[in-house]
């Protein structure tokens, strides 16, 4: 049976549309106009690219941007200090500091810093635990993009068994918190595995769903699932091909070749989850926007 392959890009480009009509018609009912602010810090390209392209989409949609770059030795305190001041602009409702961090920098310290009611890839130990108790506010953007995915290509996770392979507080566990909850687009039966798990082809042949973000390249093979699975790869890794132009190419956690051989849908990389991670992204500040009206 031929794999249905799912489009990332045209299933974010449907919801990009839908965000900017409700960005009209906010704009509209309020005179407010959704504002994102991106603090990059650092020169790692890979993160320039995806930068860009958020700022490229939010700026389509009719939102505002504003970017603020950041020198690499940039101290910790200094990059509190920024995000501190965006906390208090009201012109800009949604926070995103770009990750990773420089290793000097505690990653934690500075996502705790930003505003929960602006914290729009859902990080801030606050909103994780409102998505762990079942009552979310900001899901993380990632995680809320693999939920669009399965409800868009009509593989609801309901009643099913998803195998999230990965525990990272990006992807792994609030994909795992959110699929399970009660309601749409949840109530799923997840098991959560990682590199110490026991038995891992076994439990991966018994799901429904796999959803690989182990970071580790083409890990998932064709026979560590069952015929008819669905397939989320979440991983982008760069790994050498000297036949190709720039010398190298990305492949996700899952080995596309031999799994799209048992599967009943797939995603590819890249060209899946990534483009939805964005969409969600703008759909969280557009939602921060709106909550921003009632103080």
């Amino acid at each position: 049976m031929p794999y249905q392959l799912i489009d990332g890009k045209n299933l974010s480009t449907q919801i990009l549309n839908e965000i900017a009509e409700n960005v009209g018609e906010l704009k509209k009912r309020s005179e407010i106009t959704p504002g994102l602010s991106v603090v990059l810090v650092g020169d790692d390209p890979a993160s320039d690219i995806y930068v860009r392209s958020k700022e490229r989409a939010a700026l389509k949609v009719g939102m505002v941007v504003k970017l603020i770059r950041m020198p690499w030795q940039s101290s910790e305190d200094k990059i509190i200090e920024i995000v501190q001041s965006l906390n208090n602009d009201i012109n800009y409702h949604g926070i995103l500091v770009q990750l990773p961090l420089p290793d000097h920098v505690d990653q934690n310290r500075v996502i705790t810093s930003i505003n929960p009611l602006k914290d729009v890839d859902g990080l801030h130990p606050f909103n994780a635990g409102l998505l762990a108790a079942g009552e979310p506010r900001f899901i993380p953007a990632t995680p809320g993009g693999i939920r669009e995915i399965l409800l868009r290509t009509n593989n609801d996770p309901s009643g099913k068994h998803v195998v999230v392979i990965g525990r990272s507080n990006i992807v792994g566990r609030p994909v795992s918190n959110l699929l399970s909850l009660k309601g749409k687009g949840g109530d799923a039966t997840v098991t959560i595995c990682h590199s110490r798990t026991k038995d891992l082809t076994d439990i991966c042949r018994a799901a429904d769903v796999i959803i690989a973000a182990i970071g580790i390249p083409n890990f998932v093979k064709g026979d560590m699932v069952s015929e008819g699975v669905v397939a989320i790869d979440v991983g982008i890794n760069r790994v050498n091909a000297p036949k190709k132009k720039r010398g190298y190419m990305l492949v996700g956690d899952i080995d596309f070749e031999s799994v799209s051989r048992k599967a009943a849908a797939i995603t590819p990389v890249p060209g899946g989850v990534g483009p939805m991670t964005i969409a969600m992204l703008l759909s969280n500040t557009l939602y921060a926007a709106d909550i921003s009206r009632h103080g």
